[in-house]
């Protein structure tokens, strides 16, 4: 996303294309094996400049709390294997440390949180004090280009935390077949959560969580769902105002942004002489704008799994109403290291749209469910604890 979009007119109609461009393939996923459950279960993040190794000693520690992890898992649902028990009577590892309480804020001011991990046995008996939220139901809205894949270290917390959570692949993204050059509205295109929400048994409610133009299509579902939506958080989102379309927000830094435009590539399946049909990324800027504190590895399955944004979609501007959106609770939390939506930029949406309340995350690029899960598992976790008005 980025200034580029700036340069074409909002009122230019967006036609259905007539011949199909052709369709991505799926992404890959992971298994679900044990040992890949646990390469999910990280230490403590690093900068992806810093390449300092870990000792024999800390390596083994990780392991047998990932270990533990596991062991509890199939504990709670019956399923521990042989192997797994023997394991376990040879380590074992106690979970009887009570956990301590994350502190609420009671200041307006932005939180600073930074990942100050690892936070494994912080976070393991926090399911014990669930029992008081509204809900503990989660839904992960993806931001352009991304999928429900994104999420991977974040639902996998949040799961170990004692949540429900689930991850939405929107129209043409993630493992969803849909050619993104053949979106043309943002109906359309954010059909997979307004049809989750609408398929939630009455009296149901979720917090929803968007990043990057997943916070427009968090809007859109607001509006349409009221009753199903407990709180909504934006993470670098776009939090429109009522009448904005995204590439009326992305217009806000025309100029300011070269790095991003650059490495931004229209599509025209179409054909030129008409208005572009989605947005693609070139992928040697992918590091520096994008995932500029994220570990290589990340990097890496993130350039696989990029698929193209929907151009028409970002063209559409909002109709919300205070008597739905505007009656639920929003929190934002803005990326201190990010240079694909910068936090002038960010500060921006929330002077001119005011959430309930602002957190900071510190050392976090555009994409801190990859460069720093921990500390937004924390603010997610504080967020969800926040009594209602």
């Amino acid at each position: 996303m980025g200034n580029s979009l700036a340069c074409f007119s909002q009122n230019q109609a967006i036609k259905r294309s007539k011949e199909r461009s052709s369709s991505h393939s799926l992404p890959p996923y992971f298994s679900n094996s044990t040992s890949q459950r646990l390469d999910k279960i990280y230490p403590k993040e690093t900068s992806s400049s810093t390449n300092s190794t870990l000792d024999d000693d800390y390596i083994k520690e990780q392991a047998r709390v990932a270990a533990a992890l596991l062991l509890q898992h199939h504990q709670k649902n019956g399923t521990l294997t042989q192997f797994e028990r023997s394991v376990s009577l040879r380590d074992p590892l106690a979970f009887s440390k009570k956990q301590k309480k994350i502190p609420r804020s009671s200041s307006s001011r932005p939180r600073l949180l930074s990942d100050s991990l690892p936070q494994h046995l912080e976070i393991l008996n926090q399911d014990t004090e669930l029992g008081n939220l509204e809900t503990n139901h989660i839904v992960l809205v993806h931001g352009g280009g991304f999928g429900a894949w994104c999420w991977y270290k974040t639902t996998t917390l949040l799961k170990e935390t004692g949540f429900q959570v689930d991850a939405i692949d929107l129209t043409g993204s993630g493992a969803h077949s849909f050619d993104s050059n053949n979106i043309t509205t943002l109906s359309e295109y954010v059909k997979p959560l307004t049809d989750f929400l609408e398929n939630l048994p009455d009296g149901n409610k979720v917090i929803l969580v968007g990043h990057d133009i997943g916070g427009a299509c968090v809007s859109y579902a607001m509006e349409l769902h009221r009753s199903k939506v407990s709180k909504a958080v934006f993470i670098a989102a776009a939090m429109l105002k009522i009448g904005q379309s995204i590439l009326d927000m992305f217009s806000m830094q025309l100029g300011s942004n070269d790095l991003l435009q650059r490495s931004q590539k229209f599509l025209y399946a179409n054909g030129k002489n008409h208005p572009p049909t989605a947005i693609d990324f070139d992928k040697s800027f992918l590091k520096d704008v994008m995932f500029n504190e994220t570990t290589a590895k990340d990097v890496e399955l993130a350039s696989v799994l990029l698929r193209p944004i929907p151009f028409a979609p970002l063209t559409e501007k909002l109709s919300l109403s205070a008597t739905n959106y505007g009656s639920i609770p929003r929190f934002y939390i803005k990326t201190l290291d990010d240079f694909a939506i910068p936090v002038s930029l960010q500060e921006a949406m929330i002077d001119s749209n005011p959430p309930e309340q602002v957190f900071q995350m510190k050392g976090s690029d555009h994409s801190p469910f990859l460069s720093k899960p921990h500390a937004l598992h924390k603010i997610l976790v504080e967020i969800s604890r926040i009594p209602l008005k």
